[in-house]
């Protein structure tokens, strides 16, 4: 394992696990603003959890989504995936942590931090898997609307809460595949070294004891 790709790779994780932990709570998953004079132009914004407004004068007004069953079926996953992604993230970071060649929590036994290592950077693979559906499912649904000439509700864009989740699901990856990449994998054409050790049976003799036998002017045949 490459103790500068383990530590690049946990850089980017604990970037990706924090990025998404700013992106769960941020207001402006989607923006609309519905023009008029100078004092009615107000801004509308939402993101998971809230809907608010704020006017010309600066005034905010929000309202949190009185029924969970009542939102619609993309809002809930996206709420499902992005706390899947904060606590697989939280465990890619602890067993990255642990799994690190320059780590001395797990002691010296490599091979079991290079298998740790390898969960953590599933782990991360994970939670940016699940970022990138949340986002992107929901980045869908706001540009499925907007282009409906249909659609007699409001239209929103796309906030910068999204552009911060695109950026914590592709760091997330990244980590995850860097960490994959950091595992040795052994070649199976390469034999294992063992270190030698003696046998404890026996009686280990000494150079100096060890003679050579003169040899015999007798023959087989001369002995009765």
């Amino acid at each position: 394992m490459n103790a500068i790709v383990e530590a690049l790779a946990f850089l980017l994780g604990f970037l990706a696990w924090l990025m998404v932990g700013i992106t769960l709570p941020n207001r402006y998953w989607k923006v609309s603003s519905v023009d008029g004079n100078v004092i009615t132009t107000s801004t509308i914004y939402e993101n998971l959890w809230m809907s608010c407004a704020t006017d010309s004068t600066g005034v905010h007004n929000c309202r949190d989504f009185p029924s969970l069953l009542a939102l619609n079926g993309y809002i809930q996953a996206s709420r499902a995936l992005m706390i899947a992604a904060i606590v697989f993230g939280t465990f890619g970071l602890v067993a990255t942590l642990v799994g690190m060649k320059c780590s001395k929590i797990g002691g010296e036994n490599y091979v079991l931090k290079g298998r740790i290592t390898a969960i953590g950077g599933v782990l991360f693979l994970l939670q940016g898997i699940c970022t990138m559906i949340a986002i992107s499912w929901y980045a869908a649904n706001i540009t499925q609307e907007f282009f409906d000439q249909f659609y007699p509700g409001t239209k929103y864009e796309i906030g910068e809460g999204l552009y911060i989740g695109w950026s914590s699901g592709t760091l997330a990856i990244c980590g995850g595949a860097c960490l994959l990449c950091a595992c040795k994998v052994n070649n199976p054409n390469e034999k294992t070294q063992y270190p030698y050790q003696p046998s404890s049976r026996g009686h280990v003799l000494s150079a100096g004891a060890v003679t050579q036998s003169a040899p015999s002017n007798y023959g087989r045949n001369a002995y009765v």
